[in-house]
């Protein structure tokens, strides 16, 4: 898929002229016109862009549907990216911040509302049964309780902006990658380098979290230590690709689920490469097939994401009624 976005669309590009533009941009060599800014301005950083949020928000979301046992349990739905946009969306609009201010107010408001659910979880599991039960109608309520208190403060936030202003944050709370560079990808490289071995880590001790909070003391664990060290980063994946590309819907809750289903078994890799493919192939589609479709119309990445994530979200609430049945 990365290979498709980079050669393939509006603008097509030939294996040769691809690696010789990008030898020659490394070495100082001639350049094709055209050919050349298109592919390392545009269609590259894109690329390596969208395959790290998305690696990010499919391991974001396979950490906590595994931590809680829930399917539902991702950073969009029990309000974690709404605090991460709420905070980036009062600080353009009220501080008329930009940049890496922006990214780290994200990160803030992520951290906020992650602290509110660690909290609840853990009132919730304290009462003699297994703390993985906190991830159930509870959690999943006060999650939602929290989006939707958060989501009032961005439309109040948007109604106070002036119409560039809230163009722009707009834009940003759909999830797009037009403002994709290299400066970016270099932050997301960095982010990813220090919380993908934190993840290989935790791997070990979420598996046998999953035994039951009795079951992993028994077994050595520190339950409590892990669970923090699992949101912590969890958090942290889901923040900076927030950061970086807004809260682009639902690739954080569909990778996991998805990547189950393919390999048979919850692994944490396949959710990472499920949600590069879907953040690349949603992007595909936005910008190159889209417009055919819209007559010219480019959408936002989380636009296609958000349509695909509502009728899954809806086939498991279904199934899931079915099973309990």
């Amino acid at each position: 898929m990365f290979a498709v976005y980079v050669l393939l669309g509006s603008y097509t590009v030939t294996i040769p002229d691809f690696f010789t533009i990008v030898i020659n941009h490394l070495t100082g060599g001639e350049k094709i016109p055209g050919a050349s800014f298109i592919v390392m301005e545009h269609k590259l950083p894109r690329a390596v862009v969208g395959t790290m949020i998305g690696i990010a928000f499919g391991l974001a979301g396979a950490l906590f549907q595994t931590m809680l046992r829930n399917p539902l349990a991702s950073p969009d739905i029990i309000g974690i990216s709404y605090g991460a946009s709420a905070a980036a969306v009062t600080a353009i609009v009220i501080f008329g911040a930009s940049g890496a201010v922006v990214s780290w107010a994200a990160l803030g408001g992520a951290l906020g509302v992650a602290a509110i659910i660690y909290a609840i979880s853990r009132g919730a599991g304290s009462g003699g049964g297994s703390r993985g039960n906190a991830a159930g109608n509870r959690l999943i309520l006060a999650g939602v309780g929290i989006a939707a208190a958060l989501h009032a403060v961005v439309n109040f936030l948007m109604t106070r902006a002036d119409i560039r202003t809230a163009a722009d944050v707009l834009v940003w709370l759909n999830g797009s990658l037009n403002s994709a560079t290299w400066e970016r990808a270099g932050i997301l490289t960095v982010s990813l380098l220090v919380l993908v071995p934190a993840v290989t880590i935790l791997a070990g001790p979420l598996r046998i979290l999953e035994l039951g909070d009795d079951a992993a003391a028994g077994l050595g664990i520190r339950v409590n230590a892990t669970r923090l060290g699992l949101v912590l980063t969890a958090v942290g994946l889901a923040a900076v690709a927030t950061a970086a590309a807004g809260p682009v819907a639902f690739v954080a809750f569909l990778a996991g689920p998805i990547a189950r289903r393919i390999v048979r078994k919850p692994s944490l890799p396949a959710s990472a490469l499920t949600g590069a493919l879907i953040v690349l192939a949603a992007d595909f589609f936005a910008s190159n097939i889209a417009p055919v479709i819209l007559d010219g119309t480019v959408l936002p990445v989380g636009v296609i994401t958000g349509a695909l994530g509502a009728p899954f979200l809806l086939w498991l609430l279904v199934t899931s009624n079915r099973k309990e049945a």
